[in-house]
C-alpha cells in the first residue's frame, strides 16, 4: 500500500516536473520571439529611395535612420537624407501594428512640415513610405 502511493507520487512529480519543463520552454520560445520581433527595427539603418515633391519633381535621396524603442510597441526614428538639393533631418512616433508593420507620424523640423511613415520589416530589410502635404518617398533601407 505504501509502495502503491509512493508510486503514483512519484508518477504525479515526474508528470509535474515534465508539464513545468515542457511550459517553461514555450514560455522561453515566446519571449524570444517576443524580443525578436520587437529588436526587428531597432537599430540603425541606412539606404536610397526617391522623394517626389508636392511641385512635381522627383529626386534621389540616400537616408540614414536610427530607432529605439520606447515602450511595448512605440518607437521613435531620427534620420538625415540627403538629395542632390539639400540634406534633411526628420523624427518620427511609431507604433508597431503587426509582426513587421510600424506606422506613426514624422515630422521636419527645418522645412516645418510633417505626415505619416510607414515601414514594413523583412529580415534586415525595411521599406518606408512618407507622404505628407510636401509630397511622398519611398527608401529601401538595409539594418547596419
Amino acid at each position: 500500500m505504501i509502495q502503491n502511493k509512493f508510486r503514483i507520487a512519484n508518477r504525479a512529480l515526474t508528470i509535474g516536473v515534465t508539464l513545468a519543463a515542457a511550459l517553461g520552454m514555450s514560455f522561453a520560445g515566446f519571449s524570444a520571439a517576443r524580443a525578436a520581433e520587437s529588436a526587428a527595427l531597432v537599430g540603425t539603418w541606412a539606404g536610397n529611395g526617391s522623394i517626389s515633391f508636392s511641385s512635381g519633381t522627383k529626386e534621389g535621396a540616400r537616408c540614414r535612420a536610427h530607432f529605439a524603442k520606447t515602450g511595448a510597441t512605440s518607437y521613435i526614428m531620427s534620420a538625415s537624407c540627403a538629395t542632390a538639393s539639400a540634406r534633411v533631418d526628420q523624427s518620427a512616433e511609431l507604433s508597431r501594428v503587426g509582426a513587421n508593420s510600424y506606422v506613426g507620424s514624422f515630422f521636419n523640423q527645418q522645412y516645418n512640415t510633417g505626415g505619416q511613415i510607414r515601414i514594413t520589416v523583412n529580415g534586415r530589410s525595411g521599406y518606408v513610405r512618407l507622404s505628407g502635404e510636401a509630397g511622398t518617398a519611398v527608401f529601401n533601407l538595409s539594418k547596419r
